[in-house]
């Protein structure tokens, strides 16, 4: 379920790139004048394109919501990455080697805590 809500949502993704690059710019930036993309019929198709990028846009929004969604209550116990969390989980919790305590790093003596022997006893 959540493969086809992905394809879906990189097909409606496609589709607004190309709505949005085949649409004619409508303003000339900063430019208060009118434009001459109103005249012989352009305005008609400038609002069907914009109502289909609109379209598109929610169409994304639900999908990645739809995926949100399915993604949380569909990954349970029973899921495609239940061997890998199963993995996670015991590297989470700490062994105990040999029924002793847990092994540590740190080194039982450090090079500070060994008494140089020369220099503090003459003087």
């Amino acid at each position: 379920m959540v493969t086809l809500l992905i394809i879906l949502l990189i097909i409606f993704c496609i589709a607004l790139g190309l709505f949005v690059l085949i649409q004619n710019p409508k303003g000339g930036g900063l430019a208060t004048g009118g434009s001459g993309s109103n005249m012989f019929g352009v305005q008609r198709t400038g609002d069907v394109l914009e109502k289909g990028t609109w379209v598109l846009l929610t169409l994304i929004v639900v999908a990645s919501l739809a995926i949100t969604t399915v993604g949380k209550s569909g990954n349970g116990s029973t899921g495609t990455g239940s061997k890998i969390d199963e993995q996670i989980n015991k590297a989470a919790t700490p062994s105990v080697l040999g029924g002793g305590a847990p092994a540590t790093s740190t080194p039982a003596t450090t090079p500070a805590a060994t008494p140089k022997t020369g220099d503090s006893t003459k003087k």
